[in-house]
Order: structure tokens, then C-alpha cells, then sequence
């Protein structure tokens, strides 16, 4: 298992979420949040069929789904992580929607790097001694890199919190189902799952309860719409999440979290790139101790004679 290959993975889907938090403020604000998040799934479901289909003729597709047996498996993977996927999504969009400042809710998403290993423990995943002092080391770059006031929790803060969570079960999820399937197809389904799961509150609370079928559409119709929501569905759901589950084949869940966990450095890199946001010295600290976190989790163990 080439373990380099997949850890850049994780690092990859990792700064394919960070330039999304940008589009993922914007879009929920112009759409609503579960209408964003409905129609990014659907999206990123789409993206992939035609990418399964080239990969298949290519013959570059490892456990094709062949038995009664092996479709139900890849169905159940897609089903559970599916959950996951929109639990984590609905409850992340919902607390910035009601409040919670993008720093703030981005330090709070990234707690699942505590709750990953916690978990783990439950399903029989151990992880070294290292990765530990890593967790605790990357939880202080993240306070450093995304707070800017005070730690006191609102109703919106614990649907961020919620939203760590179902981050961390996703990730055990992941794990456990991805070496069992193959991978895109089981993205694709989880997406497709998301899309279904949020359709009909969609329609109740967003199509119904904000004026109607035409101020809906007349909202979707914008760029300043579907910029956001095509970015999102394409690649940080599509391209990112099957960058994760590919990733994660023979990575140990807790140094995947940590992996993740980048993040947040690349939503601030990005805002001060795309943004023209400045990084000020607290900031750029909390980054520096994030990536030496990393660094420390990748560095190989001493062999024990």
C-alpha cells in the first residue's frame, strides 16, 4: 500500500475543502443552506457516473462489484457514509447560517481530529503514541488559526460541534468500508444518498416557506449561485470526498483526520489569496504549528531492535 501516494490524497481533498469554505458561505447565502447542499450532492453524484464509466473502460478499477453480495456490500457503504456525508453538511451549513463566524466554525469542524482517535478506540483502531502528541499539538494551531474571541457556546456553535461529529464517523466509516468496495462508485452513492436525504426538507423549508417556487429560482438563477454551488458539487463533493476514501486505503483514521485537519490552514491561505484577507502573526503561528503537527504524525517510527 503506497501510503506517501495516499497521504497526499488526504492533503489534496483537504485543500479542495479549504478554497471551498469561500463558496460554501456564499452559495448558502444566495440559495439557502439545505438547497446548497441538496443540489451540490446531486451534482457531485452526476460528476463521477462518467467518470466510473471511463475508468471502467480503461480497466483501471479495483473491485468491480461482481456478486449479489458485493452490490449489497457497496450499497451499504454508500447508504451509511451518505448519512454521514449529510448530517455533517446540514448541521456545518446550519450553524453558519444562524451565526457561528467562519473561524470560529472552522476550529470547532476540526475538534473530529480529537474525536477520530477516541472513536477509534471503540472500533479497534489504535494509533501511535505520536499521532496523539500530533492531535494535541494541531488543536492548539487550529485555536491560534481560527479564533479570534471567546470560546463561549451558542445553539449555533453545538450544530458546528454536531457537525464534528458526524466528521468523525464519517472518517471511521470510510475507513472501514473503503478497502471492502471500490471507491468512486461508493462516492457517488454516498452523494446521491445526501441528495435524496435533503430533497424533501429542501422543498418544505426552502422552496415552500421562502416565497415560492419563483423566488426560489429566481435566486438560482444567478452566478453568484451556481459558481459556488458547481465548485462544490465538482470538486470539493465529487472530487474531494472520493480523494478521501481513496486515501484512506491503509491510512491509520487518526493520521487521516490529522491529514485533513490542513484544512483549515488552506481556508485562510485561500482567503488571503482569493480575498485579499491579511494574515496577521497569530494566524500564520497557528499555521506553522498545524504543518510542524503533520510533519511530526508522518515522521517513521524507530524500529525496535
Amino acid at each position: 500500500m503506497n501510503t506517501k501516494r495516499n497521504s497526499f490524497l488526504l492533503v489534496l481533498a483537504a485543500f479542495i475543502w479549504g478554497v471551498a469554505f469561500v463558496a460554501q458561505r456564499v452559495g448558502g447565502d444566495q440559495v439557502g443552506p439545505i438547497s446548497f447542499i441538496c443540489i451540490r450532492s446531486f451534482i457531485g453524484s452526476a460528476v463521477l457516473l462518467p467518470a466510473i464509466i471511463l475508468l471502467d473502460k480503461m480497466k483501471l478499477t479495483k473491485r468491480i462489484p461482481a456478486t449479489k453480495e458485493e452490490k449489497k456490500l457497496l450499497w451499504k457503504g454508500g447508504f451509511f457514509c451518505g448519512i454521514c456525508v449529510t448530517l455533517l453538511t446540514v448541521f456545518q451549513q446550519l450553524g453558519l447560517y444562524y451565526g457561528t463566524p467562519a473561524g470560529k466554525a472552522g476550529f470547532l469542524t476540526s475538534c473530529y481530529i480529537v474525536l477520530v482517535p477516541v472513536l477509534g478506540i471503540f472500533f479497534h483502531k489504535k494509533c501511535a503514541f505520536k499521532t496523539w502528541i500530533a492531535v494535541a499539538i494541531t488543536v492548539v494551531g487550529l485555536y491560534l488559526l481560527c479564533m479570534d474571541g471567546s470560546l463561549r457556546i451558542q445553539l449555533s456553535d453545538i450544530l458546528v460541534l454536531i457537525c464534528s461529529f458526524m466528521g468523525a464517523m464519517h472518517i471511521i466509516c470510510v475507513d472501514y468500508f473503503a478497502e471492502k468496495v471500490e471507491g468512486v462508485r461508493m462516492s457517488c452513492i454516498q452523494f446521491f444518498v445526501a441528495g435524496m436525504l435533503t430533497l424533501i426538507p429542501m422543498c418544505f423549508f426552502e422552496i415552500h416557506g421562502n416565497g415560492g417556487m419563483g423566488v426560489w429560482l429566481t435566486a438560482l438563477s444567478s452566478w453568484n449561485a451556481w459558481i459556488p454551488l458547481l465548485y462544490a458539487g465538482a470538486l470539493s463533493s465529487g472530487v474531494a470526498y472520493t480523494l478521501q476514501i481513496i486515501g484512506q486505503q491503509g491510512v491509520n483514521p487518526a493520521l487521516a483526520s490529522l491529514l485533513m485537519s490542513l484544512e483549515s490552514v488552506f481556508s485562510v491561505l485561500a482567503g488571503s489569496v482569493l480575498l485579499r484577507e491579511r494574515m496577521n502573526f497569530r494566524e500564520i503561528a497557528g499555521c506553522a504549528i498545524i504543518f510542524a503537527a503533520v510533519l511530526l504524525a508522518q515522521m517513521p517510527e524507530k524500529k525496535k531492535n
